[in-house]
């Protein structure tokens, strides 16, 4: 994401804000400056600059308020990621870090456990954020500053972004654990320790939060007009996976609800990007086919915007440093995905790739090579220069089971050998912007919606779009639920979302997280796979938390 396609003052403000120092705390402006008045005032630039601290709340890797043994680690689309895709199918870890041999294992217990713990402090970070800013922005303070009328009708939509922000972050709190801890801007203001809400309750304030924002007259910016901050879309983009997971959220399905959600996305102006690959490439960004797609997505770039998670981690994590560039021998080397250092971590059992992708052809080592027909999985997976291997273990199988790079930091209209002779293949962070809701995922919703409530022929169109960029046959919408529908679906979205942050949310709503109606190696600490516990479909509220707050509890079976 270059800088000078950041059409909007706050996103510039945003990728001022670098990771790799000790400046996030953009307010106060000035170490003097201590109270609320004299650090936001009656200009626009402190009420930008606040608002821009919630959208960085994805990507920090700063640990002033966070215990981690690895900055890097904590950011929260990493940490999240890693919740969500290590404890399926979809990836393994090689890494020795305790996280590691629990998450890939599912033998997690209610120790801390540093992805567990930084996906619960970043999102109630957020949160907490969001409701001072909500606090300072209120119209009665921002009249008793002095603010125009103007100025105060465009601080109004900063509130309603902030709205939605909260909204997420309490979306990923409620997915991983359930029950959270509740505060809004009404709330008292550090005179208790927050309640635990129940998880259906959660996820009633975030649909009414939702449809609020996305109702007509509302302050939220009207859809594709704020790249890369929220818009109407992103709400209703969001409000869409929420119904589609409702029933493992309350109880109580919202099939009806999701399909017309879908529906009003659909009259938004998206469209898909014609190549699959180009929505993961380091121009994502700039390119316009590119984000049309997207939804929703978080801005990285290696300048500005630097940070050890997102599209950095999957792709120098999926590397080693030998193969991402080939030397061709005359001085020059060709770049294969665009950063210099690997630190080979992440790769995927043959079990994904072979029950997803059918690869033909396949042979292991210095030069094996695979046949895959599907396009989404043609240009990422590979074997050269990888094992088959045995899979005794996990941790420290570094070159074992198939490479993935779904996400390639070289620009889609770049070659690796013009990328090298620009970069010189020096050791860097990604450009590649990480998609959070993109309209793939949106039709997938709608299918699925459509399936479930027996109209599956209405959503035949979008799959048959859909599939003109896979270079295969569009999966038949079924016409009513079933097994086999479930796992139509199970498999598609592992085809068209695979490392993208959705797996774990997926398995546990077609019942295949913890049964055994579906295994992968290892699942449940198993070399073959075997059924674990019930109650780890939600994670266990980090030790020290609890002890922090005697309000919470953990999920029954901690």
């Amino acid at each position: 994401m270059k800088t000078k396609h950041i059409l909007v003052v706050i996103a510039g403000a945003l990728l001022t804000l670098t990771s790799c120092v000790q400046d996030l705390d953009t307010l106060p402006l000035n170490e003097w400056d201590v109270t609320s008045e004299t650090v936001y005032g009656s200009e626009k630039e402190p009420y930008v600059q606040g608002l821009a601290r919630l959208y960085f709340n994805f990507v920090t890797n700063d640990t002033t308020d966070l215990l981690v043994s690895d900055a890097g680690a904590s950011e929260l689309i990493r940490s999240f990621w890693s919740c969500q895709e290590a404890s399926t199918d979809e990836v393994k870890v090689a890494w020795t870090d305790a996280w590691c041999n629990a998450i890939n294992n599912n033998i997690w217990d209610d120790s801390e456990n540093d992805m567990v713990y930084a996906v619960f402090v970043r999102t109630l970070q957020g949160i907490t954020f969001v409701n001072e800013y909500l606090r300072q922005t209120a119209p009665d303070k921002l009249a008793s500053r002095g603010v125009s009328d103007e100025l105060a009708a465009e601080i109004e939509g900063f509130r309603a972004e902030a709205r939605y922000l909260r909204a997420y972050f309490y979306w990923m709190a409620m997915d991983v654990f359930g029950d959270v801890p509740f505060t809004t801007e009404d709330s008292p203001f550090g005179a208790e320790a927050p309640k635990q809400k129940p998880r259906a309750e959660v996820y009633d304030f975030i649909v009414k939060e939702l449809t609020t924002l996305a109702a007509d007259g509302s302050a939220m910016p009207a859809a594709k007009s704020n790249r890369p901050r929220a818009d109407k879309g992103s709400v209703l983009g969001l409000l869409a996976r929420i119904y589609l997971n409702a029933e493992v959220y309350t109880g109580t399905p919202a099939w009806k609800e999701c399909k017309a959600v879908c529906e009003d996305i659909f009259g938004l102006g998206y469209a898909l990007c014609d190549n699959y690959e180009h929505l993961f490439r380091g121009n994502n960004g700039e390119n316009p086919k590119a984000y049309n797609e997207f939804l929703f997505y978080a801005p990285y770039d290696w300048e500005f915007a630097q940070s050890w998670g997102g599209a950095t981690l999957l792709t120098c994590g999926a590397s080693s440093t030998e193969e991402l560039a080939k030397d061709l021998g005359d001085g020059t080397f060709s770049s294969y995905i665009g950063v210099g250092n690997g630190w080979l971590g992440l790769h995927v059992h043959e079990h994904f790739v072979n029950t997803h992708f059918n690869p033909t052809n396949v042979t292991w080592g210095e030069n094996g090579t695979c046949t895959i027909a599907d396009k989404r999985g043609a240009y990422a997976f590979f074997t050269a220069r990888r094992e088959k291997g045995d899979f005794d273990t996990l941790l420290n199988t570094f070159a074992q089971g198939y490479g993935c790079w779904k996400f390639n930091n070289i620009p889609s209209n770049m070659t690796g050998l013009e990328y090298w002779k620009e970069t010189k293949n020096a050791d860097r962070t990604t450009d590649v912007d990480w998609p959070l809701i993109r309209l793939g995922e949106i039709y997938l919703i709608y299918a699925e919606a459509c399936s479930r409530l027996g109209e599956g022929a209405t959503a035949q169109p979008k799959m048959n779009e859909l599939a003109v960029r896979t270079g295969m046959a569009p999966i038949t919408v079924p016409t009513a639920w079933s097994d086999e529908a479930m796992k139509l679906f199970r498999e598609e979205r592992a085809r068209e979302l695979y490392w993208e942050g959705h797996r774990r949310t997926d398995l546990i709503r077609y019942n295949c997280f913890t049964s055994a109606d579906y295994v992968w190696p290892f699942k449940g600490g198993d070399v073959k796979g075997k059924a674990f516990e019930d109650y780890k479909k939600l994670f266990a509220i980090p030790s020290s938390q609890i002890l922090a707050n005697p309000e919470l509890k953990n999920p029954v079976g901690y």
